[in-house]
């Protein structure tokens, strides 16, 4: 009994671990690829951004591959028909009406390579640039207003642990898909509209997680310490999971699979972290060995992260995940003991909504574009100088920057000089600033 459930679990994850899936998606969702018209031959191997790389019984495990590099043998004609149609990615007649409306190309290049990716065409312009907004939710300049915005205008105790979340769930999440090793959806028959992390792992989605530990962590934080309707709240942690976790197979850069053990993932890590939160924050702020357990416990984790796998932009994503909580909690500190940016006490909780008047508007939004400015330039500044420093102190060449950057210590120093500082200052000085400039 036990042994058939595990097989069917089995069979219903190489399901749903199948990139015909997102295929099909891309399609409904007006992606079209522009690939050769023959698909690739059963059991030809291509690139790792690439094809099919054999294939697996329905019963059984092939000896070769991970579940993330194969595709699902058909069972009957029907469906060898359906997965010849979705290798080719909707080749069809139609070829010169779809060449007519223009090809697109990745917005960034990969991350690693270098690589721009292969063209693409749009059909539907809407849910482009919805699930491009959605996939960005993710990105590291979505996180340097996102988190400065509630530092600075909504609650700086909620900022301050939704940092921590966000830091171990990245961090847990990377360092899960360097032991599990997966790449990423074959292509063809996936259209790579994303190619900036396409040479990572992909087991499990980070994005999906972040975008569901933030909005729903942001939502349980807030609900009982703000005053506002609780439907309106979940709606939106709701709308804004679902929309990261959509718009990673529609970027064609996991499966669906990999999003939902995403999601099951985040929230099991939030069901650990969500009660230690506010004992978390006291300990950052009061505690005597607080500055040296922060350094220490961040910048061992990152080492950890670091050691897993060779170098990839996703060792560097964890330990700037890192080294943001770690500036943030050290800033925080000297904030409580300057006096600086108190919490309200208890006895005034819930606090009530703002009357939002255009005097508000001004201010936050005035208090946004000083503050991002300001640490744009000091991310700008930093890095000019962190991987020279950073070379000179570890004695490796600076002349290739990114072949400096494959050196774990020069990685990990960079990381920590440059986004360490920045959110030191978030924290610190730019509420110093506006202080000065009459913006608090």
């Amino acid at each position: 009994m036990a042994s058939d459930a595990l097989h069917r679990f089995v069979c219903l994850c190489r399901y749903l671990q199948d990139p015909c899936h997102v295929a099909r998606f891309q399609q409904l969702c007006g992606v079209r690829g522009t690939f050769p018209k023959k698909p690739a031959e059963a059991g030809e191997t291509l690139g790792v951004n690439g094809a099919c790389v054999g294939q697996c019984a329905a019963g059984g495990d092939s000896a070769h591959g991970l579940p993330g590099q194969r595709l699902r043998k058909s069972l009957n004609a029907v469906e060898n028909v359906e997965q010849d149609e979705c290798s080719a990615n909707g080749h069809s007649g139609r070829d010169a009406e779809r060449d007519s409306k223009g090809t697109v190309k990745p917005l960034r290049r990969n991350s690693l390579t270098g690589d721009v990716g292969q063209e693409f065409i749009i059909e539907n312009r809407f849910l482009f640039y919805l699930f491009t907004v959605g996939t960005e939710l993710g990105n590291e300049m979505f996180f340097i207003v996102f988190f400065p915005f509630l530092m600075w205008n909504v609650d700086p105790y909620v900022s301050r642990q939704l940092i921590v979340v966000w830091a171990w769930v990245l961090f847990l999440g990377q360092s899960t898909k360097d032991v599990v090793r997966w790449t990423r959806p074959a292509s063809p028959p996936v259209v790579k509209v994303e190619v900036f992390y396409n040479t990572e792992y992909s087991m499990p989605s980070t994005h999906a997680m972040s975008g569901t530990a933030l909005p729903f962590c942001l939502f349980l934080l807030t609900c009982s310490r703000w005053q506002y309707p609780f439907m309106f709240g979940l709606s939106i942690a709701l709308f804004w999971s679902v929309l990261v976790c959509i718009s990673r197979i529609y970027m064609g850069m996991h499966s669906v699979l990999e999003v939902i053990t995403g999601v099951l993932y985040s929230v099991l890590i939030l069901a650990v972290l969500q009660p230690m939160l506010h004992d978390i924050d006291t300990f950052y702020l009061s505690h005597s060995y607080a500055p040296l357990v922060v350094l220490l416990v961040h910048v061992g984790f990152s080492l950890v992260a670091f050691s897993l796998d060779s170098w990839s932009t996703s060792r560097g994503d964890t330990a700037q995940a890192l080294a943001t909580a770690a500036g943030a909690a050290l800033a925080s500190r000297l904030n409580q003991q300057l006096g600086l940016q108190p919490d309200p006490p208890e006895e005034a909780l819930p606090l009530t909504l703002p009357l939002i008047d255009g005097a508000l508007l001004t201010h936050s939004i005035m208090r946004l574009l000083v503050g991002v400015a300001v640490l744009l330039a000091v991310r700008a500044a930093m890095k000019a100088v962190a991987i020279p420093l950073a070379c000179r102190i570890f004695g490796v060449p600076s002349d290739d920057v990114r072949k400096a950057r494959q050196h774990a210590h020069v990685e990990l120093a960079y990381r920590f000089m440059v986004y360490g500082t920045v959110a030191y200052c978030c924290v610190f000085l730019v509420p110093l600033l506006f202080g000065f400039l009459g913006l608090s």
